[in-house]
């Protein structure tokens, strides 16, 4: 037996050697295509659109009263998720999300959106935005289009002014520039954006890189705009604007600013990963489609102008092909908040066509069709085409899972309310696990709303936003039959229109939500 084993010895130390060798071969070789991966990082694009809701894509609602064939093939692409959502039921706190993975009472505030000059940010000096931890990971950033997250303007007394129609004629903008707090200064390297709602608040001009190129000292008229109906103009502040300022053009000109972003970054770094946010208008009031747009569709001025986004978006990733980077880019589509009140009920009225996508509630609303949005993304060969996801995400989720990609370890005080979906875009959760265990979102008063799995408990009693005893709003109000209760506690899947509140029929049920938000927000 002893000689067996010494002349059998070498023999086994060889083979052990030699599976030993190929083990080692194989790793450095897996590290080896590791180190390339983490070389070549993908490219991010983010189109974010702007009071989009839930049923305004075709490939959310199949009774469309249009059709949008070019975010359909990038949901065919990729994935379309049916439980995401926006942080807030209105666009600034929703912006906030996005770029901090946060939600805005983090900030001490609740749900305040900004109009005329307006600030200061909702960005707080130590928040990490989302463009900061790519730039510290080697991307080259940049955004496009409407900003809407607070800028520090200045007079000529070097005080800071507030919002407003008055304020605005006191800038001074050799003092105010470059912008303290604008896009230059929390992680982009370049911008070119609108302060506010580019055809909504009566600060009409556009900021290249922190400077003002053309300043506002036009007035603006209301009666001056486009007229596709009438009553589409309706939510235009009159005010000042800059000389040659286009109300109609405003999305127009932040695509043609992003592909000419594109052209000039891979020419001069090609292998430098991008990651570039165009921050749409559309389809937020007023409703103004650039010319060749109108008429468009069979269902009137707003139908045209998502119409209008849906091509631009066709445009701007057949661009990305035509520059041989589609392969390598993530593409996420988001919206910031449920569609607007009058623009859901016009177009109930006139094409009935449901922006909400069936839900209850629009913007400013807690109920589902404030927040409940379209979400969907495209990776070539890590993202399975066609994939339709019921996990419970939101926007402020993309924070995280962009982390994830970029090979980013975060502090664990930056991006409290974001979720890594990493996993799930590539097909590696487990069928019925979820990936949040909770989620917040706040109405337009800044009032909460808990999910966890099927269950919502509003911590308010009514909306949260729009008023259901305005005579336009009363024909979509649902009686209340416990009108008293202090707040709401439904289950979504057997309830899925937030009719049959459970507050006090479902008490222990309210009672641990009801501490598990205290835990989260105080």
């Amino acid at each position: 037996m002893l000689s067996t084993r010494r002349q059998s010895f070498p023999a086994i130390m060889r083979a052990r050697i030699t599976v030993l060798f190929a083990i080692v071969v194989g790793l450095t070789s897996l590290l080896a295509d590791w180190a390339i991966a983490a070389d070549k990082l993908p490219n991010i694009l983010i189109i974010y659109a702007d009071d989009l809701g839930y049923g305004d894509l075709s490939a959310y609602n199949e009774n469309c009263a249009y059709e949008t064939p070019h975010l359909d093939q990038l949901a065919a692409e990729g994935i379309r998720f049916t439980d995401a959502h926006s942080p807030s039921t209105i666009c600034s706190p929703s912006r906030y999300g996005l770029m901090s993975g946060q939600c805005v009472f983090r900030t001490g505030r609740r749900s305040t959106a900004f109009e005329g000059a307006s600030g200061p940010s909702y960005l707080q000096p130590d928040d990490l935005t989302i463009a900061e931890m790519l730039q510290q990971a080697g991307y080259k950033t940049a955004i496009f289009g409407k900003w809407h997250l607070g800028l520090t303007w200045y007079g000529s007394d070097g005080k800071q002014l507030r919002g407003g129609f008055k304020d605005v004629t006191e800038i001074d903008y050799e003092l105010s520039t470059p912008l303290i707090d604008g896009p230059n200064n929390q992680g982009f390297d370049e911008s070119f954006v609108t302060p506010n709602c580019p055809t909504t608040d009566p600060l009409y001009l556009y900021i290249e890189n922190g400077m003002v190129p053309v300043p506002a000292n036009q007035r603006h008229k209301r009666d001056t705009l486009p007229n596709p109906g009438g009553k589409w103009r309706w939510d235009n502040d009159e005010g000042w604007k800059a000389p040659g300022y286009k109300f109609v053009d405003a999305d127009i000109l932040f695509f043609d600013k992003t592909r000419e972003f594109l052209d000039r970054h891979v020419e001069e770094a090609p292998d430098q990963p991008f990651f570039a946010v165009v921050s749409t208008q559309i389809a937020h009031a007023p409703v103004l489609p650039a010319d060749q747009y109108s008429g468009s569709t069979q269902a009137g001025a707003r139908g045209d102008f998502v119409c209008e986004l849906d091509s631009l978006t066709g445009d701007l990733l057949n661009h990305l092909k035509e520059l041989g980077v589609d392969d390598n880019t993530l593409v996420i589509f988001n919206s910031d908040n449920g569609p607007e009140t009058m623009h859901t009920v016009w177009m109930r009225e006139d094409h009935q066509h449901d922006a909400a996508g069936g839900w209850r509630g629009m913007k400013r609303d807690a109920w589902e069709g404030g927040h409940r949005v379209p979400m969907m993304m495209k990776w070539s060969g890590r993202i399975s085409p066609g994939r339709v996801s019921d996990q419970l995400i939101n926007t402020t989720d993309i924070f995280k899972t962009l982390a994830a990609v970029a090979n980013v370890d975060l502090p664990e005080d930056v991006a409290l309310d974001s979720f890594n979906m990493l996993p799930e875009l590539l097909g590696q959760i487990p069928e019925g696990e979820s990936i949040r265990p909770h989620m917040i979102t706040q109405s337009f008063r800044g009032e909460f709303q808990l999910r966890v799995g099927d269950w919502k408990y509003l911590d308010h009693a009514g909306s949260g936003g729009n008023n259901y005893n305005d005579r336009t709003l009363q024909p979509y109000a649902k009686k209340e039959p416990e009108p008293n209760f202090p707040g709401q506690l439904y289950n979504l899947k057997q309830d899925p229109m937030e009719t049959n509140n459970l507050y006090e029929q479902e008490a222990e049920k309210r009672k641990e939500m009801q501490a598990l938000l205290k835990s989260i927000v105080e």
